[in-house]
């Protein structure tokens, strides 16, 4: 510190003020540095989660999916058999392909004067219980007006007691089933399985309604005619989630998944406003719900679920450590030590720099003013210029229109009293045929001779430019394909545009120069032509296919083509784009405003309002 301030000269309070601001950097870099590495791995943790979660939905819909698929198999056989059920339930591989379905069962609808059939054709069909399918029954015992008894489970059980259930004898579980018969819906039940539920290892079930075939469904009688029964499946929650943390390449992550609705408890006690824990990757068979981690060092983010009309909530966690590598430790103490160094450095160097700086600042000064005046004359002379070559286009266009008219007017009318008279001389030589044949052939000469007195009118100034500028237009592209053969397509509004005879004139003539440049240069084979009006201002577009323009095609020696389309459209106080590709085509693009402008001489404006760029 002596040395740095000894060497820069730095009085006492500079250097302290100098090593404080340094020293505020360098832990404004360490602050700033660590909370972005945070950021980063709190990022890449949601991310994480999020992909989880994703793994989770699509398990839940495929098992949803299985549920749908055996009830549209259910309800389209109209009454299934022991044999059949077997035998769809072995094709679907449980084992293999939903590994955490343990159970899928069917459960029948019946009215109490259908019992006996039920009961009945339950013993015929459960022969392989031996002699305890003589003593099947529904349980639990009492007449009821009707019954949802279990009839089918996969795969084959073989204690008797599973079937025969009827679930409508449970309230919970059968105002449940109702609501879903009657909305025409399924849920997953919030209660576990008490006969599968293990600490840390919970059963849930999920039913569906199957209805018969051919009757309506669209209203809560109909459906309620219609019901035949109910399918569910019983599932392992952690089976269900197997693997889904293993996907996660951070150590120590944990998920915890809840179920928050309304649920009963193996006693049958309402919980409801109690989540419960249906899963937890930290939880085991002593400890089966550890406290949440939380605190400073842990990553945490809930996300939320639906399960088939159960709200369920999912909470991931994960130390931050696990998420940092051993280069984000040591980066933010890095970054504070290379601001506080480098803002002494800086400070210094500053401070040198400060002592030459009023000089500078005058000699700028100086050189401004100077800068400032010399700006200001060329753009007085630019300006001048562009009025010169303003002025020198309208001279160029009152003498080509003054040497039309008199072409037109003079030459024209001797041309064609001439034709008269030479078309009665050839009329009335007929007898004679050699003074016949030499009168014809003058006038075939005079013929000619106008043809290429009209053609010099045009090509000085179109007469159909008295017919405003979309006529013009409309014949100066229809001549360009007739004489090229190269494709023209014309897209305008097909408004009688009013503007001022110079404006129009100019739009013409940067349309001739761009179509004499792409037969020149271009190479194309087909050209599109667009006209527009836009509230006041006119926009002419010219597009070819050809070759483009080259490198530094645009300032090419002795070409003056696309700066004459440039100056001629600033002078209007319009603005020029020109966008070119290799092998791609050339785009001209230019607008102007044409709409209120006075009628004998364009608006000239300054060089911030109008401008030019090629792409």
């Amino acid at each position: 510190m002596s040395l740095l301030q000894e060497a820069f000269s730095v009085t006492r309070l500079s250097f302290w003020a100098g090593t404080l601001l340094s020293s505020l950097i360098g832990c404004s870099l360490y602050i700033n540095t660590h909370r972005s590495i945070e950021s980063d791995a709190r990022q890449r943790f949601l991310n994480h989660a999020a992909y989880a979660q994703s793994v989770i939905s699509v398990r839940v819909k495929s098992y949803t999916d299985l549920l749908r698929s055996a009830g549209s198999m259910v309800q389209s056989s109209q009454g299934v058999t022991q044999q059949q059920f077997h035998e769809f339930a072995r094709g679907l591989h449980l084992e293999q392909n939903y590994p955490a379905i343990d159970y899928i069962n069917l459960a029948l609808f019946f009215h109490e004067d259908q019992r006996t059939a039920f009961v009945t054709k339950l013993r015929a069909e459960k022969k392989f219980l031996g002699p305890l399918s003589a003593k099947l029954d529904i349980w639990p015992s009492g007449v009821r007006p009707a019954y949802l008894a279990v009839g089918y489970i996969e795969p084959e059980q073989k204690q008797a007691e599973l079937y025969g259930y009827d679930l409508l004898s449970n309230r919970f579980f059968g105002n449940l089933l109702q609501r879903e018969r009657d909305e025409g819906t399924f849920q997953a039940a919030g209660t576990p399985i008490p006969a599968l539920s293990h600490p840390n290892d919970t059963y849930l079930g999920m039913r569906m309604p199957i209805y018969r075939l051919g009757l309506p469904l669209d209203s809560v009688a109909g459906r309620r005619a219609a019901y035949m029964g109910s399918i569910g499946i019983a599932f392992s929650v952690p089976k269900l989630l197997k693997g889904v943390i293993d996907k996660i390449p951070v150590k120590g992550v944990r998920m915890t998944l809840f179920d928050t609705g309304n649920y009963l408890d193996a006693r049958g006690r309402d919980r409801t406003g109690i989540p419960l824990t249906l899963f937890d990757s930290d939880g085991s068979t002593a400890l089966p719900k550890p406290p949440l981690a939380s605190g400073d060092e842990v990553f945490s983010t809930t996300l939320q679920m639906n399960f088939n009309g159960r709200p369920w909530r999912t909470v991931y966690s994960a130390p931050k450590a696990a998420l940092y590598t051993e280069f984000d430790v040591y980066y933010p103490k890095l970054m504070m030590s290379l601001g506080f160094f480098g803002s002494i450095m800086l400070y210094a160097v500053i401070f040198i720099l400060t002592s030459s700086r009023r000089a500078a600042l005058a000699l700028a000064q100086e050189m401004t003013s100077e800068l400032r005046e010399s700006q200001s004359k060329l753009q007085l002379s630019h300006q001048k210029l562009r009025r010169l070559a303003d002025h020198a286009y309208q001279v160029k266009e009152l003498e080509r229109k003054r040497i039309a008219r008199e072409v037109h007017d003079d030459l024209g009318q001797n041309l064609l009293a001439l034709r008269i008279d030479a078309e009665m001389l050839t009329t009335r030589s007929r007898t004679h045929s050699h003074l016949h044949k030499r009168a014809s052939a003058t006038l075939q000469q005079i013929d000619t001779t106008i043809k290429s007195v009209r053609q010099i009118i045009n090509d000085l100034r179109p007469t159909v430019l008295d017919l405003g500028l979309s006529a013009a237009v409309e014949w100066q592209v229809h001549q360009f394909q007739r004489r090229t053969g190269i494709q023209c397509d014309l897209h305008e509004d097909h408004l009688e545009i009013a503007m001022p005879d110079y404006c129009a004139t100019a739009f013409f003539r940067i349309l001739q120069e761009s179509l004499t440049n792409i037969v020149r240069h271009a190479h194309a084979s087909r050209v599109v032509v667009e006209l527009r009006l836009n509230g006041s201002w006119l926009s002419l577009i010219v597009r070819d296919n050809g070759c483009g323009l080259p490198p530094g095609g645009r300032n090419k020696h002795g070409s003056f083509g696309l700066v004459g389309i440039e100056e001629r459209i600033l002078i209007l106080g319009g603005t020029c784009a020109i966008f070119s590709e290799p092998d791609g085509g050339t785009t001209i693009m230019v607008s102007a405003p044409v709409i209120g402008l006075p009628a004998d001489e364009p608006r000239l404006l300054s060089e911030h309002e109008t401008g030019s760029a090629v792409i």
